[in-house]
């Protein structure tokens, strides 16, 4: 068979040989790959405690967030989560590069928050963190994606298994892989 697409080139020597952490990045993952198990192991009424952990590894957490003991915060230093607000089961903040989450925000069952993807216009393909922002009050469903660089607005509701790679406006209800706006939120 006689393929005449053009596979474009890819550096993966370049990819691995680059320097994607610093050294003191590099001290805190190994730092926290162990601290991590502080917040598994946790009962899961403990939540004063794993806010506790979090802080000392350096997230910025607000009063009366619920971090549940199966939620994996990536780096926590790059997160700030806002008070009132929930990180439910199995959430994954994929927090490479700033994770903001406002006041009373609820990311629901396995849901994904991506702050890093690479580069593909660069064939080494170099590691980039754009940040994502969830504004007060936003409402995250069960196992819905929020993509590098994106803004969930106040009182956005992000539907069940939805994948957003594009900001979302204040109070608009959205569904669908991608994205689509399915209606608005009642003031």
């Amino acid at each position: 068979m006689n393929d005449t697409r053009r596979v474009p080139s890819l550096d993966f020597r370049a990819n691995r040989a680059a320097r994607k952490y610093g050294p003191l990045e590099q001290l805190r993952r190994i730092g926290w790959a162990a601290g991590r198990w502080l917040l598994r192991l946790s009962p899961r009424p403990c939540f004063a405690f794993r806010r506790a952990v979090l802080r000392l590894f350096g997230a910025r957490i607000g009063a009366h967030v619920h971090v549940y003991p199966s939620t994996h915060l990536y780096m926590p230093w790059n997160v700030e989560i806002g008070a009132w607000s929930a990180l439910g089961e199995d959430v994954l903040i994929y927090s490479l590069g700033k994770v903001t989450i406002g006041e009373k925000v609820t990311l629901s069952y396995r849901s994904h928050v991506c702050a890093g993807t690479h580069d593909f216009s660069d064939p080494a393909l170099p590691l980039v963190r754009p940040p994502v922002t969830l504004e007060d009050g936003a409402w995250i469903g069960t196992e819905a994606f929020i993509g590098p660089g994106v803004v969930v607005k106040a009182g956005a509701i992000v539907g069940a298994r939805a994948v957003v790679v594009k900001d979302v406006e204040p109070m608009l209800i959205v569904a669908g892989n991608p994205a689509r706006v399915v209606g608005r939120r009642p003031h």
